[in-house]
């Protein structure tokens, strides 16, 4: 377990990932409210006035059930490979578990997170569809979503440290899974062969999961909570254990 002055580090580290994006603007951390205020408004307006699909109720609430989910898994993704270098002076500096550096990434980026699904539910209220039992889910949908994220971030943060280019990997990565996961479209318009492996994806099963409990008032299907916990603790583990064979050299390498 890491003792109190870790503790102290990692939060020290979450606060300053979040406020270093904001460093000499006029409105500082008020942009971490008001770019997804923005983002989630025009996506509203859109897709509830202009591009309608009338066979999908609340479509545009069903957007942002999947927008959310993915963009959070890009930016914490992202920030999460690129953590030990940009924090290369610290890691050589300071006896830390490396672990730390990913891990504070990744939470940091749940600052805005936290941000988003308040307006993201707000949304739901606003647009009738309201609020329901089943909302005690999301707090365990996320932290399964969060847990992945910190798993995924492990791997690739160390491989980032010996292959420079894992980042724009990790990147790329990203842009074929926006397609490959049902953001714009439902999953019942999958070919059949194909469901299935959609339903390996743990961002698409979480992006079903969600609209499950804020479109449907339903808790999610018992195979896709197990799907989602199961790739959320695979992930984890797997990462701790390649990110501990690979730190041994990360002072050689940065």
């Amino acid at each position: 377990m890491w003792n109190g002055d870790y503790q102290f580090l990692l939060r020290n580290l979450i606060v300053k990932d979040f406020k270093i994006r904001y460093r000499n603007m006029s409105l500082g951390v008020f942009w971490s409210l008001i770019n997804p205020l923005i983002m989630m408004g025009v996506l509203a307006f859109v897709f509830a006035r202009i591009f309608r699909a009338d066979s999908i109720p609340h479509y545009a609430l069903y957007i942002l059930c999947g927008i959310l989910p993915f963009n959070f898994l890009t930016m914490a993704w992202v920030s999460g490979t690129s953590s030990l270098l940009d924090n290369a002076g610290l890691i050589k500096r300071v006896p830390v578990p490396r672990e730390i550096v990913p891990i504070a990434s990744v939470l940091s980026n749940c600052l805005h997170l936290l941000i988003q699904i308040g307006l993201l539910l707000t949304f739901v209220v606003l647009f009738g569809v309201g609020v329901n039992v089943e909302w005690f889910w999301l707090p365990f949908l996320w932290g399964l979503a969060i847990m992945l994220v910190c798993g995924m971030s492990l791997i690739t943060s160390g491989l980032n440290i010996y292959m420079r280019d894992t980042r724009y990997v990790v990147e790329s990565v990203n842009t074929v899974l926006f397609w490959l996961i049902p953001v714009f479209y439902p999953l019942s318009m999958v070919p059949a062969q194909y469901r299935n492996i959609y339903m390996y994806n743990p961002v698409a099963v979480l992006v079903e999961a969600l609209r499950y409990v804020l479109l449907k008032a339903e808790a999610p299907p018992a195979n896709m909570v197990l799907r989602l916990t199961v790739f959320s603790f695979g992930a984890l583990i797997v990462g701790l254990v390649s990110f501990n064979r690979l730190k041994a050299r990360f002072y050689d390498y940065l």
